[in-house]
């Protein structure tokens, strides 16, 4: 008989969490261990106490620690210092706690916007701290950077198996479809459902020509509990389709259009800024874990997910 797992994940009730609540639910449950999905209800992961008393209640063997303070373009601009000092708090309560509890192991989410603006791509693992990270949201990005530098600390002095990961970015059920704050394949859609609705010309912001690589929730979820199960290192490691999968923001619209069946006139908005041409992250980490994973193709996947955003749009984050 192995031994049971109580695996905590904070942050449980947003993108990613849901993705992998639906991946445990649908196919990768075992029967030695026992997932609690947490939110903002359960705790508050400023306060150590707070903290504290929810791992006191569940009793976690292991972490997956998602809850942050996060948010689009002109809100991080605004309020770099508070996303600074707000997610250093969370990071540094919920880690402090996990090893004060004997918490086995925790798996961090990082972000690729932690890596220097200045860089060459392909990105890896190696480059996290090769330089400043972008201007717009340097206090997020450090603040997340410091979940690696606490991992190594926490190993070193402690012995613990705290890690992280870096996904690429992320779309599926249950995202954050806000047009102004959101990112941008759930803007996307919320902006095609309107113009359906208004029987209006979908607006495309910018030219369409930078590259992005996305990866769907549920192939998320399903790397997250690779991770968690079976992913050795304390060193961080990226989730994301290949270099080869990245797609320009044009053909990504089109996608949606076609997930959401619209057939009204599109135009692009030209006078708005394009951001960051490209920020191509590698997977060949990930792949020499994992040679055979499967990607969700992503037409499908945005289908999917343009037909849950349609089905739940009452109660979609918006």
């Amino acid at each position: 008989m192995s031994e049971r797992k109580v695996i905590l994940v904070t942050g449980g009730s947003g993108l990613v969490g849901q993705g992998i609540k639906a991946v445990i639910e649908k196919e990768e449950k075992r029967s030695d261990e026992e997932w609690i999905f947490t939110s903002s209800k359960d705790a508050d992961l400023t306060d150590k106490e707070s903290t504290k008393a929810m791992f006191d209640k569940y009793k976690p063997t292991h972490v997956i620690h998602l809850a942050a303070m996060v948010g689009g373009l002109f809100k991080n601009l605004k309020y770099n210092l508070d996303f600074f000092r707000m997610n250093m708090t969370i990071n540094d309560n919920v880690l402090c706690t996990s090893y004060e509890t004997g918490v086995k192991k925790v798996v961090s989410c990082l972000s690729t916007c932690i890596f220097p603006d200045d860089t060459t791509y392909p990105i890896d693992e190696e480059m996290v701290h090769n330089g400043p990270p972008h201007s717009s949201n340097f206090g997020y990005a450090y603040a997340k950077r410091m979940i690696d530098v606490q991992n190594k600390a926490y190993h070193q002095q402690h012995g613990c198996h705290f890690t992280s990961v870096i996904p690429t970015n992320v779309y599926g059920p249950h995202d954050n479809f806000c047009i102004e704050d959101g990112h941008v394949l759930p803007g996307l859609m919320h902006k095609v459902y309107k113009a359906q609705k208004d029987n209006s010309e979908f607006v495309i912001w910018g030219t369409g020509s930078p590259l992005r690589q996305f990866i769907y929730s549920l192939d998320l979820g399903r790397l997250f509990v690779w991770v968690m199960r079976e992913y050795p290192e304390i060193d961080p490691i990226i989730l994301s389709v290949g270099e080869e999968d990245e797609v320009s923001i044009k053909d990504a619209a089109q996608m949606v259009i076609d997930g959401m069946d619209f057939t009204g006139p599109v135009v692009h908005d030209t006078s708005k800024a394009d951001g960051q041409f490209k920020k191509t992250a590698s997977n060949v980490k990930l792949r020499k874990y994992l040679p055979d994973f499967k990607f969700t193709p992503m037409k499908d996947a945005v289908r999917e997910t343009c037909q849950w955003f349609k089905a739940n749009y009452e109660t979609a984050r918006k």
